[in-house]
């Protein structure tokens, strides 16, 4: 009997748990163990899920719980187009992970049309990775109180919070009442880790020290004021990790020969479609499918999936722009995501594909200086957006999204 069936035994005679097999063999073992238990219990074989390249204790020490193998999602590569960004410059592939047929293919077409028109402009425009824990005070008058010792101390909080990371930069703390709980709105530059750890464990430093001078009790380290994996209208307007905008100008006659439709026509889908569409449903993303990119790209590249809500919060823009030379209509479209959360360094970014993914991108790592490397990560995801927008616009306004689909969505 091999290490892995002898485990497995154990656990189903109840002397073991899952997640303490580590603890007894290495995570290869580990993981088969938790197979062989997973194949008797359920009568199914998962000699594909068994069937992967990383080293799983790398994986087991900082991207699973009870690893059992992977889940292999197929990746293709959209590209390459030219990016003017304030930290992106030069030509990119953008790697994408997705199992939906014709996104690749769409996006790899928005790219080409934005390459041809001479490539995309993009720039971070705000950067702050948020955590906002909650205080119970007896009532408005501690909570003025404490709200006003945290507007005077904000330096001490700063010492605090940056005492527990080497990379971490408190930018600010906006306090936000409501009856008798007071919320604090920690906003951090993490450089280029994505940092949701970081200011979590920055933040609970800073939490003691509210604690202590003045008459608030915490509750809960996050208050879902951040707000973190979920749609909130906050994020929208303050953005939470990167907010980043991405535009380009098409000239008309680009438009109808690599598009099949008009500017005016791709202006029109997104007004009644992006913009009033969006609105009449309460949409906080007024774009066609801007998260198809972002969770595409995450999965690629070891970002959090889950942030991909975030990512949807974006707002696509299209315009007619008039040409001097011969009065045709250029097209002008941009996209602005308010809360693209991504990161270079930690999580999931060391797992072997996802770094050869970002190295792909040449953005692997830490960044000169610190920051640049996911600033860039942020602004080709954003072109790679638009791209989506562009392509997906198109042919809806040429109307030919079902053929397309019927093509290669099958």
């Amino acid at each position: 009997m091999s290490d892995a069936e002898t485990l497995a035994d154990r656990v189903r005679d109840g002397e073991l748990r899952l997640y303490e097999l580590d603890d007894h063999a290495d995570s290869d073992t580990a993981a088969e163990a938790r197979r062989r238990l997973l194949e008797a219990e359920t009568d199914t074989t998962l000699e594909t899920i068994g069937d992967y390249s990383f080293p799983a204790a790398e994986a087991a020490d900082t991207a699973i719980e009870n690893m059992i193998g992977a889940a292999q999602i197929p990746m293709g590569v959209a590209g390459p187009v030219a990016v003017d960004g304030g930290a992106a410059s030069g030509e990119y592939y953008l790697p994408l992970a997705t199992t939906e047929g014709a996104l690749v293919a769409s996006v790899n077409r928005g790219l080409s049309v934005i390459d041809d028109a001479g490539g995309s402009t993009a720039r971070v425009t705000k950067n702050g990775m948020t955590r906002a824990p909650v205080f119970r005070v007896d009532g408005v008058a501690e909570a003025a109180e404490t709200v006003e010792w945290v507007e005077s101390h904000e330096a001490d909080l700063r010492e605090a919070a940056e005492s527990t990371t080497s990379h971490g930069e408190l930018l600010g703390v906006e306090p936000y009442v409501v009856g008798d709980s007071v919320y604090l709105r920690f906003a951090y530059d993490t450089k280029d880790a994505m940092g949701m750890n970081m200011v979590t464990i920055a933040t609970r430093e800073a939490c003691d020290v509210v604690e202590a001078e003045t008459p608030a009790s915490l509750v809960a380290v996050s208050g879902n004021l951040c707000s973190d994996k979920k749609p909130a209208a906050i994020n929208a307007v303050e953005g939470r990790g990167r907010s980043v905008t991405a535009d380009v100008v098409i000239p008309g006659e680009l438009v109808e020969d690599r598009l099949g439709t008009t500017a005016e026509g791709i202006v029109e889908a997104n007004t009644r479609k992006n913009l009033i569409g969006s609105a009449k449903a309460g949409s906080l993303g007024f774009n066609a499918h801007a998260a198809n990119v972002v969770a595409a790209a995450f999965l690629a590249t070891g970002q959090d999936e889950a942030h991909v809500v975030e990512g949807s919060n974006a707002i696509t823009t299209m315009e007619t722009r008039e040409r001097d030379e011969d009065g045709s209509e250029d097209l002008y479209a941009s996209i602005s995501l308010a809360s693209l959360q991504v990161g270079t360094v930690g999580g999931g970014t060391k797992l072997p594909t996802q770094a050869e993914a970002l190295d792909v991108l040449d953005l692997r790592g830490s960044g000169e200086p610190a920051g640049e490397n996911a600033n860039a990560l942020a602004e080709v995801i954003a072109v790679g957006a638009l791209a989506g927008e562009l392509s997906l616009l198109a042919a809806l306004s040429s109307r030919h999204l079902a053929s397309a689909h019927e093509d290669l969505g099958r």
